[in-house]
């Protein structure tokens, strides 16, 4: 399982939008997400900074199965609106590179 996290941005005046569009996402998407290989996906907003931590088998491949997908093509074009940079989906992302974390102890990982 991979672990990807992803930085985001909002147009100015669009966070309370975006947290109401987000308090439940459509039931299609919700399917094709999990379908694609998500495990969870989490994001946390600061201002209009969004972190994003998701949970995949393969983010590659989920990006790719959703690319064209007509549950997630919606999605993206009303997520558009609300984002300062559109994610078509075209390119290799692969999240933001991580620096440091605090290693699992072996008491701690039994």
């Amino acid at each position: 399982m991979q672990r990807i996290a992803l930085h985001t941005r909002l147009r100015p005046g669009r966070e309370a939008e975006y947290d109401r569009v987000h308090q439940v996402i459509p039931a299609e998407l919700d399917g094709a997400l999990r379908a694609a290989g998500v495990r969870s996906w989490r994001i946390w907003r600061d201002g209009r900074d969004l972190f994003h931590l998701v949970e995949v088998s393969d983010y590659q491949r989920m990006r790719h199965e959703l690319r064209d997908h007509p549950a997630n093509v919606p999605w993206q074009a009303r997520m558009a609106e609300l984002l300062e940079v559109r994610d078509d989906y075209s390119g290799d992302d692969s999240g933001l590179s991580l620096v440091w974390e605090l290693p699992v102890r072996d008491e701690e990982a039994a």
